[in-house]
């Protein structure tokens, strides 16, 4: 065994065990692992001295094209993984916004970073552009483990991932042609568009071809019975590989592209043993994710970072506090976020692993044409954005999403059967964020399939619970089958996690009693269909309006909160403020419940029962309470 395979071997199992005890710190902390990975990178390298001392990662080691080989397909791995868990549906909760965030918002973040660094650090504008062309990219391999430990409402999260998944592609195309084309052959304007345009099309090209064979061969062609789910797995893990090696081959930073075109197109696709898929593929992302945070922060040299002095530290105070939130207010107008989820929105924009990687690169390019300063200063620029947008935004993210109230509480469904899928289908429908718990396989994917948020396990599992949620519950239904699970879930959700409202099914009547006495709401079975006969009987107009919640009308109870507009006024004041097909029906005050006369007062607290239209009583629910 030569020295550089002596030395090799024991560097990379440490960054490996380093990248996973990193993992579980931050799943133990509740922090996102990004922080522990530059963490232990630092450590590793220009803290310790470790890698700088023995070289262990210079070119002499790998070899001169090695290190970027791994870090290319290292990085292929992880934005396929990222695209194919990105949902087309989740995309719909926020369009026109989403669009906005990687188109202006990224052309606002390209022109303002570059601004900021021309004048702050007095570089020229070819360099400027090429730093804020890195610099857009925010990426999911720091927005997922944010929104990993904040969960955030659908529409928040799909917004920050379709961003991230996005704005890796084109800023990894952008600051590749302004590197080749504008700063190595001092071209730009048509030449410019000209490589843009095609790199982006080959990668485009190239994903949706790989897409397509590889679901031709998962869906048409026998894997192999007893080893189909480990076939489906490789072979997803092979397109990804062929996808970005066959664009990058073609166009370099067009393997970006591809890989991000291809895992979205099999995500959205009906693929086989799917589940299985996704869990392979995110166990290997997180090892390359941390052989490549902590050997890339293990390479940088602490004076590129000081160097930068005082007017470095304004250029991330720009970009994290004038530049994020503009592009942000500027992408998200409208009334589709409330106030503070764009607050939050701004405040989670972290650069991650195309920013450090590409940068990387370029440095050992640009120093092999002598531009050492100008190459000291990428990456002293780049890396310092990265090291303070993880460690702000990632540190406090859950801290300000909390502060700014912005996590929604759940509704957890523990049973994914007919019942359980019909009750979300309503819940979902009123903007309630609902995550079903299920054990049967087969129910799993089936509610998966119709773009429920599912948990597989049991749900008489503390721990399975927990990960649903149920210490942010408001209310936890248990609808199983199993009068006997039902009453455990019940009284699991009650005496560990604290939830506020806590139902259950009783499908056999006669435990119903035994259920509420001790303490637990519980819905009949058998009762619930009698009720439900009996309004069709007696009250077949206001049963038809019930049933039909969603098409033509809505009942919807809400907390008024005092800064509402509601608060303090009478209903006949209120009246003419209210949409005109909409009214309060009941207001519920300390547990009191009574049907509201002209002068009855409405104040903060209260919770009242708006009946109308559907959009109207949106509408009203945004006048009772803006969140």
């Amino acid at each position: 065994m030569d020295v550089a395979t002596g030395e090799i071997i024991p560097l990379v199992a440490a960054i490996i065990g380093l990248g996973v005890g990193a993992q579980l710190l931050a799943a133990r902390f509740q922090v996102p692992s990004i922080i522990f990975l530059i963490s232990a990178g630092l450590l590793l390298g220009p803290f310790s001295g470790f890698i700088f001392g023995t070289r262990l990662l210079s070119a002499a080691t790998f070899g001169a094209e090695a290190l970027p080989a791994i870090v290319g397909l290292s990085v292929a791995i992880i934005v396929f993984e990222g695209a194919f868990h990105l949902r087309i549906d989740r995309i719909k909760e926020a369009p026109s916004a989403t669009l906005r965030l990687v188109t202006v918002g990224a052309a606002i973040a390209l022109l303002g970073t570059a601004a900021t660094i021309k004048f702050a650090l007095g570089q020229p504008w070819d360099l400027s552009f090429l730093i804020g062309a890195l610099l857009v990219a925010t990426g999911p391999t720091v927005v997922t483990p944010i929104l990993q430990v904040v969960p955030v409402r659908d529409r928040v999260a799909a917004a920050l991932e379709t961003e991230g998944i996005i704005n890796d592609v084109s800023a990894a195309i952008i600051a590749v042609v302004i590197f080749e084309v504008v700063i190595l052959q001092d071209r730009a304007g048509v030449a410019f568009l000209r490589d843009f345009a095609s790199r982006l099309g080959i990668g485009l090209l190239v994903g949706l071809v790989v897409a397509v064979i590889v679901y031709y061969l998962l869906r048409y062609v026998d894997l192999s019975p007893g080893n189909a789910p480990r076939n489906a797995r490789l072979l997803a893990f092979a397109g990804a590989l062929v996808a970005f090696a066959t664009a990058d081959t073609i166009a370099s930073e067009a393997g970006v592209a591809a890989v991000a075109t291809a895992g979205l197109v099999l995500g959205n696709l009906d693929v086989p043993y799917e589940d299985e898929i996704e869990a392979f593929k995110g166990d290997v992302t997180l090892i390359v994710l941390s052989f490549v945070f902590i050997a890339l922060a293990a390479l940088l040299e602490i004076d590129d970072l000081l160097r930068l002095g005082l007017a470095g530290l304004v250029v991330v105070a720009a970009v994290i506090f004038v530049i994020r939130p503009l592009l942000v207010f500027i992408s998200a107008r409208g009334d589709r976020f409330t106030r503070s989820e764009k607050l939050f929105i701004s405040f989670v924009g972290p650069r991650g692993i195309i920013p450090a990687s590409v940068a990387t690169l370029f440095a050992v390019e640009m120093q092999a044409h002598g531009l050492d300063q100008q190459a000291q200063l990428l990456v002293g620029t780049v890396f310092l954005v990265i090291f303070a947008t993880v460690a702000l935004e990632g540190g406090f993210a859950r801290y300000i999403a909390e502060y700014l109230d912005v996590i929604p509480m759940r509704v957890i469904i523990v049973g994914g059967g007919q019942v359980g899928r019909a009750l979300a289908e309503r819940l979902e429908d009123r903007g309630e964020n609902v995550v079903i718990v299920e054990e049967e396989e087969q129910t799993v994917e089936h509610a998966r399939n119709e773009g429920y948020s599912v948990v597989w396990g049991d749900g008489t599992d503390t721990d399975i619970l927990r990960e649903a949620g149920a210490a942010n519950a408001k209310t936890v239904v248990a609808a199983t089958g199993d009068d006997d699970a039902n009453l455990l879930i019940a009284q699991l959700s009650s005496s560990k996690f604290d939830t506020n409202r806590v139902i259950a099914r009783a499908n056999n009547p006669d435990n119903v009693e035994a259920f509420e006495e001790l303490g637990v709401r519980t819905i009949s079975s058998a009762m619930a269909t009698a009720w439900a006969m009996d309004n069709q009987i007696e009250r077949p107009a206001l049963a038809h309006w019930m049933t039909d919640v969603g098409r033509k009308g809505d009942v919807q109870e809400v907390e008024v909160s005092p800064d509402g507009e509601l608060a303090g006024r009478t209903v006949e004041e209120i009246g003419p403020k209210l949409p005109d097909t909409c009214l309060i029906a009941l207001v519920d005050r300390d547990g009191e419940v009574e049907v509201p006369g002209p002068d009855f007062q409405i104040e903060g607290g209260d919770r009242v029962t708006l009946l109308g239209k559907r959009e109207a009583v949106r509408d009203a629910m945004k006048m009772c309470n803006h969140e």
